[in-house]
């Protein structure tokens, strides 16, 4: 039997085919366009989405049996906010997870709603990327669209209700909403009156690896495969991410360092964050987990290398930087091109270089955007510390985790050994997993990590660098409270 995986990502999509022995034997990728119709908003049309899979499922299964595929398990950018009406038509774009226009909304839920309830409604507070505030927001301010709403979805459940007709989600992607009680596992009441929502307009919660349902006769037809073809509840991308890379046992982890950046901590129990700087979340393996996130993490590389330098040779540029130059450089650089999350919670946060001077050079700039990122990893992971976390090693996946470079400045900033999967495709291999699980080839999501994910090779901290990257970060660490009020009043300007 064969298992495609779905991972709906914020630039493309990817889908691969995974055997009963858990090895891929096909992947492609899809891409399609992200809008920014002002600064701050970050959007997508969900029918790119779905183009994207009823085209890019034929193509992956061409030159293999349509038979073989058993089931069928989507991972997706969490958070983002999609609506249909009566007649199932999506009522606007879909409002992402870096989407930071509901600011307002976001300090209306902490500030007037309060920390504290919200803490316990939901096991988290309010960020301007989570769905809550998107609600609030388009009820504020697209108040005719508010009331047609007959559905709320996330991404990957839109991609679900379109291959199936089930309205559902699952208990990770939830998580994310705000408007899930996490521990209790359903929907808080609290939040649904606070946000004017019925929970009938809300889907049906189910744990990742169960099965919502089988592909529609139509689409089956369209796609090529059995309609007896299972479609299991999925995940949000960084759960189906820590399952892809065996991150699914009590103080395991995994960093992605893709669009964004997560160190994601499963937890066999909820562990609630009293300061709230990471998030509470369910886990895809019907437990729970912490979670990190920064919104700039890879694509802070990319906005230097494509927007400021020009150039698409990534390699080229890393190959500049010299080896005696790391743990010693003397630029630093802020990774806020989206504002931040974890554990800032703040929309206002800026991106900038500082420390330069005339001996300033082009490869100390990018080295700055690496060490950078690692650095903002590096608070989620002291916000970790605090709740009594201890690791001392972590699973990686994502585009950024490609570099050779990228992982060796990591593992001395973390000062933890990086561990790197044999198979690299994170949230769709996580996806397929749980497809498979739902099919019954394993009993649970453990067995399945323990039995299929390897690693391929271990980047360890080196003393020499591990030593100055901590007096590095240290320095790091005092630039954005001397800067916080500065970014607040260069937003008022804007």
């Amino acid at each position: 039997m064969n298992y495609i995986g779905i991972d709906l990502g914020t630039s493309a999509l990817k889908l691969l085919l995974m055997n009963e022995q858990g090895r891929i034997i096909n992947t492609i990728s899809k891409e399609y366009p992200v809008s920014y119709p002002h600064p701050g908003w970050s959007e997508q049309n969900p029918e790119d989405w779905w183009t994207a899979v009823s085209t890019g499922i034929p193509q992956l299964l061409s030159g293999f049996d349509p038979s073989s595929v058993k089931a069928i398990g989507t991972a997706g950018q969490m958070h983002g906010l999609v609506t249909l009406d009566d007649q199932d038509a999506v009522l606007r774009p879909a409002i992402l997870w870096n989407d930071s226009r509901s600011q307002p909304e976001t300090d209306y839920l902490n500030e007037v709603i309060g920390r504290d309830k919200l803490n316990q409604y939901t096991a988290n507070i309010a960020y301007a990327g989570f769905t809550a505030p998107k609600i609030l927001w388009m009820k504020q301010n697209e108040p005719d669209l508010f009331k047609q709403i007959k559905k709320i979805m996330l991404p990957k459940d839109y991609i679900n209700y379109r291959l199936t007709g089930a309205f559902s989600t699952d208990y990770s992607d939830a998580s994310g909403t705000l408007l899930l009680d996490v521990k209790h596992k359903r929907w808080s009441k609290d939040m649904l009156k606070i946000c004017d929502v019925r929970e009938a307009q809300l889907p049906q919660l189910y744990e990742s690896d169960a099965a919502v349902g089988t592909l529609k006769p139509d689409i089956a037809e369209q796609l090529g495969l059995s309609p007896e073809t299972i479609v299991c509840a999925g995940a949000g991308d960084n759960a189906a991410a820590a399952v892809g890379c065996g991150a699914v046992h009590d103080g395991q982890c995994n960093l992605s360092i893709g669009t964004s950046g997560t160190i994601f901590i499963a937890t066999d129990q909820l562990k609630n964050d009293e300061q709230n700087s990471l998030h509470a979340f369910a886990h895809a393996n019907r437990h729970y987990h912490l979670m990190g996130c920064i919104l700039s993490a890879a694509s802070c590389n990319q906005w230097w290398m494509n927007s400021i330098l020009n150039s698409d040779d990534y390699e080229a540029e890393q190959q500049k930087i010299n080896e005696e130059h790391l743990g010693r450089n003397n630029v630093y650089y802020l990774p806020y091109l989206m504002g931040e999350r974890s554990p800032l919670n703040d929309s206002y946060a800026e991106s900038c270089f500082i420390g330069m001077s005339m001996s300033t050079a082009r490869e100390d700039m990018t080295q700055a955007v690496f060490e950078g990122v690692a650095f903002a990893i590096r608070d989620c992971l002291e916000a970790a510390k605090k709740q009594g976390v201890v690791i001392t090693s972590t699973t990686v996946c994502g585009g950024g985790m490609k570099s050779t470079l990228w992982r060796r400045i990591f593992a001395n900033v973390l000062n933890i050994d990086l561990k790197l999967p044999a198979t690299v495709q994170g949230p769709g291999y996580g996806a397929a997993m749980l497809a498979a699980v739902a099919a019954g080839e394993w009993n649970s999501v453990e067995q399945a990590a323990d039995q299929i994910v390897t690693m391929k090779e271990t980047d360890q901290p080196e003393p020499e660098l591990a030593a100055p990257y901590e007096k590095r970060y240290q320095m790091w660490h005092q630039l954005y409270p001397s800067l916080k009020e500065s970014f607040r009043a260069m937003g008022d300007l804007r």
